[in-house]
């Protein structure tokens, strides 16, 4: 799919984080000159109008992502009915709702949806085991089927992941509520011991052979905190010992280049964090290796 025209769309949402700094993260990205990089690859960029969480016109914080959600929704449907690929930038990740419910409604025809989630956290709580109530920590639970109604139902229906769809790549710090419920479900997660252990590239081919098993189509949802702090400090919620950004960008490369890889989306860099914007240009780095077009690859291997 890297031939289609790539589709960037901005998810400008900070109310579902405790530092609300990553709601600028897609328009610093813009200003970075992301999507400048990606064209320079050999892809057709696109922008679509960004999408904004609106908190003054919700009755709550949650009520404020559910609305958000559905609008990007919508955003990432149109752009995948006009036959092409979406980078969705965030943002918290709670994005993740709205980008993956889109995805999935529009391979529902043809099948189910694969996921690889990369993220230092496990993103599974619902409302009623969140002690923070922060909705970024909620996407993954809410996918699955568990949440409020405004996250689980975009579309008429829920589940938009099943449980042997999706690995979680990275986690190292979660709550006992989130691992409870993933295992209670056959989630393959992959905590970050293991990633040390095997090493990210093990991981990560075992995770797209099962995402990729029984399904129409897959996508990646990569949140920044994913990776080491030391490569990528400008997110909100760093935890020591991640993935390294040389192994992410020499693993990844070129997941476009698979016909069944359908989108991707970048979550939680914090502009207010990237002092220098060294996690700017980490993130820029790694979409450009994950989506250029199989030519660009081997030019800049040789």
């Amino acid at each position: 799919m890297s031939t289609a025209v790539l589709h960037l769309v901005g998810a400008a949402v900070g109310e579902g984080a405790s530092d609300g700094g990553c709601k600028w993260g897609a328009a610093a990205l813009r200003e970075h000159g992301i999507a400048h990089a990606l064209a320079a690859t050999g892809r057709t960029v696109t922008w679509s109008d960004t999408v904004t969480a609106q908190p003054m016109l919700a009755t709550s914080r949650l009520n404020a992502i559910e609305c958000f959600s559905e609008r990007l929704a919508n955003a990432v449907t149109q752009a995948l009915r006009q036959n092409q690929q979406p980078l969705v930038l965030g943002g918290d990740h709670s994005c993740a709702v709205g980008t993956w419910s889109a995805v999935a409604d529009h391979l529902r025809p043809r099948g189910a949806l694969g996921l690889v989630w990369i993220d230092a956290h496990l993103d599974a709580h619902t409302p009623d085991t969140s002690d923070s109530q922060a909705p970024h920590g909620m996407p993954v639970a809410a996918l699955l089927g568990h949440g409020s109604e405004g996250m689980t139902d975009l579309f008429g229906w829920r589940h938009k992941v099943r449980a042997d769809h999706l690995v979680i790549i990275g986690a190292r710090s979660y709550e006992p509520p989130e691992k409870a419920l993933l295992e209670s479900l056959g989630v393959r997660v992959m905590f970050m011991p293991e990633v040390l252990a095997r090493g990210f590239a093990a991981c990560f081919d075992e995770a797209r052979t099962l995402v990729r098993a029984g399904t129409a189509g897959w996508g990646v949802s990569f949140d920044l905190d994913g990776l080491d702090p030391r490569d990528a400090p400008g997110t909100g919620t760093p935890v020591e010992e991640g993935i390294r950004l040389a192994d992410a960008l020499q693993v990844m490369a070129g997941c476009s280049n698979d016909p069944q890889f359908v989108a991707l989306e970048l979550t939680e860099y914090n502009p207010l964090r990237d002092f220098g914007g060294r996690t700017a240009q980490a993130a820029t780095d790694l979409v450009c290796a994950m989506l250029a077009p199989e030519a660009a690859l081997l030019e800049l291997a040789a």
